[in-house]
């Protein structure tokens, strides 16, 4: 399935790029919770739940934009998350760091995902047992796939990836309780593929994110070796329904991390 998941995402992207090579920004419009939206997320939308429904329709999906409709399936051991366009403020602003985010969840545990930079031309991909891989895209075609894996704790101090455009003070100083060489910042969920390929080592998240905003990612670093970590040092869980004080879905702050533990790690 991991591969079909690539195809349905490549077509996404292609969908996504068409709306971008000429996009107004004076065309997109805010959702309640205040973010924005475009006619480019609709269509990788649309495009995906159309393709997830013929490759698996026993499967249900959880979409960003169809859970902002109101439209939320039932969701047993195994659903899919999906965000069609995540970095909705990086394609506005044209930086080029959005993804198109698919992946399947089984019993809490993201299982298989794929994330897609269509602008940048580069997927990554992983499943459980599967590894994780990276390939360059170009023409809407990957090219040879190559495995990725996160990399040792460096001894000279950590590189530290942020949130380019959710850069908390929570954040800020979670980030001071280590011994960092770098610092670096992103959008979307590349941040969570730059620590599968080993480019980086830590990820905090002390901020409001969606589970369709990891889940992908996350899947990728799963299989890359690193992994997701909540404030009490647990894997982070997908299907969360009827919280007690939050939405369904949202994620409690976390830590993403290569091979490190930030949470013995950290300087006292």
């Amino acid at each position: 399935m991991l591969d079909d998941l690539v195809t349905i995402a490549l077509k996404a992207g292609a969908a996504i790029m068409a709306i971008y090579a000429h996009f107004d920004p004076a065309t997109m419009a805010t959702k309640v919770d205040g973010s924005p939206v475009t006619a480019a997320d609709a269509a990788a939308e649309t495009l995906i739940l159309k393709e997830l429904a013929r490759l698996a329709p026993e499967i249900p999906v959880v979409a960003e934009e169809a859970v902002a409709a109101g439209q939320v399936p039932e969701t047993g051991r195994r659903f899919f998350l999906v965000d069609p366009l995540d970095g909705t403020k990086e394609f506005i602003s044209r930086n080029g760091e959005f993804t198109v985010n698919i992946a399947l969840i089984e019993d809490g545990v993201p299982v298989l995902g794929v994330v897609y930079a269509p602008a940048i031309g580069v997927i990554y991909a992983g499943g459980k047992g599967q590894g994780a891989k990276v390939a360059n895209v170009e023409a809407g075609n990957p090219g040879p796939w190559r495995a990725i894996s996160v990399r040792a704790e460096p001894h000279g101090g950590l590189c530290v990836i942020a949130s380019r455009s959710h850069l908390t003070e929570e954040t800020k100083s979670f980030i001071e309780r280590f011994s960092v060489a770098d610092f670096v910042t992103a959008g979307s969920s590349l941040k969570f593929c730059k620590l599968a390929a080993g480019e980086a080592d830590l990820y905090p998240r002390l901020g409001r994110t969606m589970e369709w905003d990891t889940a992908a990612g996350d899947a990728v670093l799963r299989a890359a070796k690193g992994a997701v970590l909540t404030m009490d040092g647990k894997p982070l869980v997908y299907g969360k329904r009827n919280q007690k004080d939050d939405v369904d879905f949202a994620n409690p702050w976390f830590a993403a991390t290569g091979r490190f533990d930030p949470f013995a790690s950290a300087e006292q």
